[in-house]
């Protein structure tokens, strides 16, 4: 089990990663809403630094939420690897929703 401070210091790093994520510059964000989004849930698949970019799932209020990081080697890089926030730690994620209503739990994680 890990220590409080061992989740802060997972979630400062996160932080920190998605940090580097340019202001909607990438072409990828093109679908997600202007307006910030702040969610807190659940871990409930860890950090994957496989695919173009990472991904994480959150369950939040019942629902999973598809997490959209930045790429593996500027994830990694910033600290964030795989396990390093286990499954079931409390997280917070700020991002950007998807626009399409009909998919409304996808989100692109960002931290200003």
């Amino acid at each position: 089990m890990h220590s409080s401070l061992s989740r802060r210091i997972s979630l400062g790093l996160l932080a920190f990663s998605l940090s580097a994520l340019p202001a909607l510059a990438h072409h990828g964000w093109a679908g997600n809403a202007d307006e910030e989004f702040e969610l807190t849930g659940t871990v409930a698949t860890g950090v994957s630094l496989a695919g173009p970019h990472a991904t994480m799932k959150v369950l939040s209020e019942g629902k999973i939420w598809d997490i959209t990081l930045a790429p593996p080697a500027r994830t990694s890089h910033a600290g964030l690897k795989e396990g390093v926030i286990p499954t079931g730690a409390t997280v917070m994620i700020h991002g950007h929703r998807n626009k399409d209503p009909k998919r409304p739990r996808p989100m692109t994680a960002r931290r200003r």
